[in-house]
């Protein structure tokens, strides 16, 4: 499920159930008193923050079956931008204020604009990327971005594409085997923001971005949190299970069973010996 993204100043919800049809694919927003609209990932209280399902952390995509849930994509411009839209559909490109020294690597949103819901699309490699306001990104004929469409055509749809010698970045095509990319702004404003359309006929280094997203949606990131989630047992619990005091190199051998999926099988043997050692 995707979590809706809210911002600083925004009022708590209240509770309420859940309705049959209810889009899970949902991102808010509210400014705060300054105008700003920050993104702050929404969290329960009281939440684990060692549960993989509750990490609103943002990482690098690596590869691009990593692609689910919120995600921003980075473009190779100079300081580095996101692709936004706004709530008319208009696409555009849009500074980045959360990143470090300036690495692409390290970027995470502040603005809902910046954020979109990312699907595969099912039976085909294509996906589809909704924005903040329920609308799909999506590129014309000419080559002009928009989100103003509530379903999804050849139009809205995208193959996404690693990039062979770069690691960890990817190229956005549309169905007409053209790709994203960022052009000087054509405007004559000194600090006009660079041009995104999808025209471009080659891969080049206009073309080449980077994806971030949020953890828990990451597929490996996630198993390993999962992993180290099941490792987190006490002494006490695994003493209890055995039914005796445990040597060191047993709460050890416990653990990593735990790890691999063989925990009972060897919880079994122990119990056993148990028996054993108190008849024999």
């Amino acid at each position: 499920m995707v979590k809706a993204l809210t911002f600083k100043g925004d009022k708590k919800p209240k509770k309420r159930k859940r309705a049959a049809g209810d889009d899970d694919d949902v991102i808010t927003a509210a400014a705060d008193d300054k105008g700003e609209r920050q993104v702050k990932a929404a969290k329960p209280p009281k939440e684990d923050p060692e549960d993989p399902e509750n990490d609103d952390s943002w990482v690098s995509a690596d590869v691009v079956t990593d692609l689910s849930g919120p995600i921003m994509f980075v473009l190779p411009t100079e300081p580095p931008t996101a692709l936004a839209s706004d709530a008319i559909g208009k696409v555009f490109t849009l500074p980045i204020e959360n990143i470090v020294n300036g690495n692409p690597a390290t970027a995470e949103p502040h603005d809902v604009r910046q954020v979109w819901v990312a699907n595969k699309i099912v039976g085909t490699d294509h996906y589809r990327f909704k924005g903040h306001h329920g609308k799909y990104l999506g590129c014309d004929k000419i080559g002009l971005f928009f989100a103003t469409s509530e379903a999804v055509s050849p139009l809205e749809s995208f193959t996404v594409v690693a990039t062979a010698d770069t690691p960890g970045t990817f190229q956005v095509q549309t169905l007409r085997d053209t790709f994203l990319t960022v052009k000087q702004s054509r405007s004559s404003k000194i600090d006009a923001s660079p041009e995104v359309r999808g025209d471009a006929t080659e891969i080049t280094f206009d073309t080449t971005l980077r994806i971030r997203m949020q953890a828990r949606f990451k597929p490996r990131l996630k198993a390993s949190k999962e992993e180290k989630a099941r490792e987190k047992i006490s002494r006490r619990e695994l003493e209890d299970a055995v039914g005796r005091k445990l040597e060191e190199d047993e709460v050890r051998k416990l653990k990593k069973a735990r790890r691999e999926g063989n925990y009972h099988e060897l919880l079994l043997d122990m119990k056993v010996k148990n028996k054993h050692d108190k008849y024999g």
